[in-house]
């Protein structure tokens, strides 16, 4: 009975090689710092900094991919019309006068020199588009908002036509006073 027993296979704990375990935890860290460094470099953090946009140019048949940089997101520059807009009000109603503070957002720098430069025929325009409001059209929100996006078609129609760029992004009425 004791050979018996001793024939009888007993139980074997398989046991891992060394070398294994080695490898699956350096294909591990592999993959985890791939992926972090793949998650960086196309969120524009590994990039150097310097996005790039890109053209193709033609030469004698050839195409060359030319690589640009994008410009800067450019801060907004905020130029007043002074000084404020005073006008009467086409009609009868329980105010007579619009007093109207108006300032416009650009990021172009250049845009501060050509404002200047045409401030007549803007507040001419502006001037009769203000005046041309009855006290109805503008006593309500939704009247300002309309009186405001006209005034600022206005100022970049200007634009356009004596500069050639309407870089004019907004228009803001800073007061707005009706008596």
């Amino acid at each position: 009975m004791a050979k018996e027993e001793e024939t009888q296979e007993k139980p074997q704990t398989k046991s891992v090689p060394w070398v294994m375990i080695i490898l699956t935890v350096i294909l591990s860290l592999v993959f985890v710092v791939g992926t972090i460094l793949g998650t960086l470099y196309f969120a524009g953090v590994l990039s150097g900094g310097k996005d790039k946009t890109q053209e193709v140019a033609t030469t004698d048949g050839e195409e060359t991919v030319v690589e640009e940089p994008k410009a800067e997101h450019s801060q907004a520059i905020y130029l007043p019309l002074d000084p404020a807009f005073v006008v009467n009000f086409e009609g009868k109603g329980p105010a007579r006068f619009l007093q109207i503070n108006v300032e416009v957002m650009t990021r172009n720098p250049d845009m501060e020199e050509h404002i200047k430069k045409h401030m007549p025929a803007i507040r001419n325009n502006l001037v009769f588009l203000f005046g041309s409001q009855t006290y109805d059209n503008v006593a309500t929100l939704e009247g300002k908002e309309k009186l405001r996006s006209a005034a600022l078609e206005e100022v970049k129609k200007i634009m356009d036509t004596e500069v050639g760029d309407s870089a004019i992004e907004a228009l803001y009425f800073t007061s707005f006073v009706m008596q």
